[in-house]
């Protein structure tokens, strides 16, 4: 993020690790505003935040996973990032596809669980983020994903 201006940050991710992972990088958007986006309604009150929430979907679920994209789209159309950042899954490649068509800085920080290769969404991220990383330096190094630590 541009140091000394405050972006719009959207912090996008399903429930569970993703969004454990999500929250224990939080500081990191201080100065900046931010919008949180999950997929469990409750869970980031249980956090101290606030978020959208967006239908829970994955691959096999063809109409959820439509609606979930509806859902970011709407999203996106009414926060305007400036930056998107997410720890995954699906709804988070939602956002990163199109929240990058729309102007958006977008990075994806596949989850800690990921330890042999990314994730799929991960994979079918990496195209549309400015920043790809992985949580282990093996996978940085067999698939030219960005290191720089682990979050959790």
């Amino acid at each position: 993020m541009t140091a000394g201006k405050a972006n719009r940050v959207l912090a996008v991710a399903s429930g569970g690790g993703h969004w454990e992972q999500l929250m224990a990088l939080s500081p990191s958007f201080a100065g900046h505003e931010v919008n949180y986006v999950t997929t469990l309604p409750g869970l980031a009150e249980q956090f101290g935040v606030r978020a959208l929430i967006v239908p829970d979907c994955n691959r096999n679920q063809k109409v959820r996973s439509l609606l979930c994209l509806a859902a970011v789209a709407a999203v996106l159309i009414r926060v305007r990032p400036d930056v998107i950042v997410t720890t995954g899954a699906l709804p988070g490649y939602f956002a990163v596809l199109l929240g990058r068509r729309l102007g958006a800085r977008t990075m994806w920080i596949d989850s800690i669980a990921n330890a042999e290769e990314p994730s799929m969404a991960g994979r079918l991220a990496r195209r549309h983020c400015d920043r790809w990383l992985t949580q282990w330096p093996g996978v940085a190094e067999d698939t030219g994903a960005e290191y720089r630590g682990a979050v959790l």
